[in-house]
């Protein structure tokens, strides 16, 4: 009831009476409010006044017994004749009703006592406060303010303590939490260690890790005592932005301050290793919990099976399952979703269907996050007709489709080419009033140009006409041919798409080509649709929006997705657009602050970042630029252990990042060579032979870094045996390198210069968001 945070125990002034009281009130189990007032008629006399009903009020409260709280206190407002005193009853039942989420309730008696003059104090208005704020009715708890002001009373320390968690529970940000504390402090009322708890708690839920850490450094300069729910929420904030580093130095200043971790210390910490993909060290922190002597609750067990999972140890997984139940707690839905995740990405399909039916033999009912993971496990490992049987079985269970499992849906569609039914469930899921997130977005957008991508590469291979495409069916975004999730007899719109690709499972089916200027069409309608929703974008929107315009056939096509990038983030777009141009000195410094934001985010998600920004430089032949960027990846460890003398491996770059690579690692060995030192008997390059591409061995990189190493007449051979490796002998490619063109050929040029009259600039003065 209080964050978690010691409460203050004062000296208690009730009577010993009342608790005779509260005992005869709880012996009924089925009492009325007439029996109640009963019981406190045979004690009027001998109760000691207002002090004794506020405690029976709040202990009755404490144990879930509304009516009855209620009962006394109308009992106890009848009785008593003082106005200050009424006041106080009145405070003590409205918060008691707010700890119980009965808002209304509260209201009620704060009206009535307000017209019946004994609730126009400060401690009343404040108790309303707190009631609407602890339950998440921000715009309600300001309004009680305002109206407070307006009644000529002033508020004091609690009351403004009350708005500012109203703030953060009710989902308002940091900006309009410190509105209130800079008013707050104006009219003379000191902040308490309270104050900043509710302050990084608004921190915390909006992810703001370095506001948070100075709030605390805050508190630190004025003498404010911090305690474990001020190093919790800390933490909390710190974690969700992956700086993992610093929530290490934070757990360890706990200690120094004899602040000792809580199971959700360890349980934040652990939380926050597992999504920086730090597994190991989540691991650890659990030994550590255990080594200590903190019991592991529901949550923690549920994390660590699913860590156990992910790294695919199913056998500790298991050992931690059964602990669980031992320490008497029964796997649920969430227990299950991370095991069926787990032997999922295995490909362990004969463990996820034994998995469900376990589930449904102990009666752990699937729930629609347990779905979306079958569909997207059966759909990944090309098990279409699994997939659809469990769409048939979602629909049978009569739940409604959510966020989830729409994007779920959607990213399938996405990945198997069919961006036109995805976005027909786009439309679909905002009719049906669910609100897409930004990962819906992302894998729309991701994978639009896809079509266009392929089209090229066959025509590459194949020669076939492009102008095909010209009578191709553009994708309208407001078009939804049928209901997709709804319930209609027979089959629907999911189900036939899923009979289709189990049917075409060798040659998946494939969309109709999409013009270039139709694709970008498609592309700003979801950007404005995103605008319309207020859909923030993150660092995955911004890779997929560089990736679209590395597609693109014309730099001015491009410089249009780059004009929308700009609605949403004027830091990225300035980068994007100053690389484009031609680096300079600010647009580096720009770049540099830019790549510092990304290096929190975890390695995959910077790595596509890496990649799409290269990808886009090197396509519109800005390849130093695109070289520079690449070795501040490399350097930044972006792409781990990608060279050595004897060899390059590209297995996580993209076409243009790793063809800047290969000629920086052909540098690279050159100086070797130069300085008369020995190559090794065997170089080598790993490009991956390409499993999942339409040929196996024709994966996209390895046509690229091949087609380049053709270009430049490197005497490199694919490897025996490997189709993913090109191999030379240290000797051979020594020569090469020695010969007088060789140089000239490694080092990069900018082979393209922009048109000056390109307008990237028509949108002034647009609002920068936090990447």
């Amino acid at each position: 009831m209080h964050f978690g945070r010691p409460k203050t125990v004062s000296e208690s002034r009730h009577t010993s009476l009342a608790e005779e009281v509260l005992q005869q009130v709880l012996s009924f189990q089925h009492s009325n409010g007439k029996s109640v007032e009963n019981i406190l008629w045979g004690y009027e006399f001998s109760l000691g006044g207002s002090d004794d009903y506020v405690f029976l009020i709040r202990e009755l409260g404490n144990r879930g017994e509304c009516s009855k709280a209620m009962a006394c206190f109308d009992f106890a407002v009848k009785r008593e004749r003082k106005r200050n005193e009424q006041g106080k009853l009145a405070s003590a039942m409205i918060s008691t009703l707010g700890r119980l989420g009965r808002v209304d309730l509260a209201k009620g008696v704060f009206d009535k006592a307000k017209a019946e003059g004994y609730g126009n104090t400060v401690y009343s208005f404040s108790a309303l406060i707190s009631a609407y704020g602890r339950n998440g009715y921000c715009e309600d708890a300001i309004k009680v303010l305002d109206s407070m002001k307006t009644s000529g009373l002033k508020p004091n320390l609690v009351t403004y303590n009350a708005v500012i968690d109203a703030c953060g529970k009710g989902g308002m940000n940091f900006e309009q939490a410190t509105e209130v504390f800079d008013e707050m402090v104006a009219n003379g009322v000191v902040p308490d260690r309270i104050t900043y708890n509710s302050l990084l708690a608004v921190c915390s839920r909006s992810g703001l890790w370095e506001e948070a850490r100075n709030l605390f450094t805050e508190m630190v300069y004025k003498g404010i005592d911090r305690d474990i729910f001020t190093f919790n929420t800390l933490l909390d904030a710190v974690c969700k932005a992956g700086q993992m580093e610093l929530a290490f130095e934070i757990m360890r200043e706990m200690s120094e301050k004899k602040v000792w971790p809580n199971v959700v210390t360890y349980s934040t910490m652990v939380d926050g290793c597992a999504k920086a993909g730090k597994l190991e060290e989540a691991l650890s922190l659990f030994n550590e919990m255990k080594f200590v002597g903190i019991s592991l609750d529901r949550m923690a067990y549920n994390t660590l099976v699913a860590i156990y999972a992910r790294l695919g140890r199913f056998d500790e997984a298991l050992g931690v399952c059964l602990e669980m139940e031992n320490a008497g707690i029964k796997k649920d839905s969430v227990t299950y979703n991370a095991l069926l995740v787990g032997y999922g990405k295995r490909g362990e399909f004969d463990e996820v269907q034994r998995l469900l039916e376990e589930m449904k033999l102990v009666n752990v009912s699937p729930n629609i996050l347990t779905y979306s993971t079958l569909m997207d496990v059966y759909s990944k490992g090309g098990m279409y007709k699994e997939a659809m049987e469990i769409f048939r079985e979602f629909k049978q269970a009569g739940m409604k489709a959510d966020v989830v499992l729409y994007s779920s849906l959607i990213d399938v569609f996405c990945k198997n080419g069919m961006v036109n039914f995805a976005v027909s469930l786009l439309d679909e899921m905002t009719t049906e009033g669910i609100r897409p997130n930004v990962v819906t977005y992302n894998s729309i957008i991701d994978a639009f140009g896809r079509s266009a991508t392929a089209r090229l590469e066959d025509a590459a291979t194949d020669e076939i006409d492009l102008s095909e495409s010209e009578s191709s069916t553009c994708i309208v975004l407001t078009s939804v041919p049928e209901s997709i999730i709804g319930f209609s007899e027979g089959d629907n719109q999911v189900i036939r798409i899923f009979k289709q690709l189990a049917a075409e499972k060798e040659n998946p089916l494939k969309e109709g080509n999409i013009r270039n200027s139709q694709e970008i069409s498609c592309i700003l309608g979801l950007f404005h649709k995103m605008h319309e929703l207020d859909i923030k974008p993150n660092v995955v929107t911004f890779s997929a929006i560089l990736n679209a315009c590395s597609r693109c056939d014309s730099f001015e096509d491009a410089s249009v997705l780059l004009e929308e990038l700009r609605l949403f983030d004027n830091q990225v777009y300035g980068v994007a657009h100053g690389l484009l141009m031609g680096s300079n000195k600010d647009v580096w410094i720009q770049a540099q602050s830019l790549f510092d934001e990304v290096r929190r985010m975890d390695s995959s998600t910077a790595s596509a970042f890496y990649n799409a920004l290269t990808d886009m430089l090197w396509h519109f032949g800005q390849k130093r630029g695109a070289q520079r960027v690449m070795l501040e990846g490399k350097n930044r460890q972006v792409w781990e252990n990608t060279w050595c003398d004897s060899c390059l491996d590209l297995h996580m770059m993209s076409s243009g990042a790793a063809q800047a690579m290969v000629h920086t690692w052909l540098l690279n060995i050159r100086s070797i060579v130069s300085e008369g030192r020995e190559l090794p008997k065997l170089v080598s390059i790993l490009t991956g032979w390409g499993k999942h591409s339409k040929v196996v061995g024709d994966g996209t990189l390895r046509r690229a870094v091949a087609a380049l190493l053709t270009g430049i007449s490197a005497p490199f051979h694919v490897a025996k045996g490997n189709l993913g490796r090109f191999v030379s002998s240290g000797a051979i490619v020594s020569a090469w390198l020695r010969e007088s063109g060789t140089l000239e050929v490694l080092i990069l040029q900018d082979d393209r210069i922009h048109p000056e009259n390109v307008q990237l600039d028509r949108l002034p003065n647009l609002q920068m968001l936090t990447l």
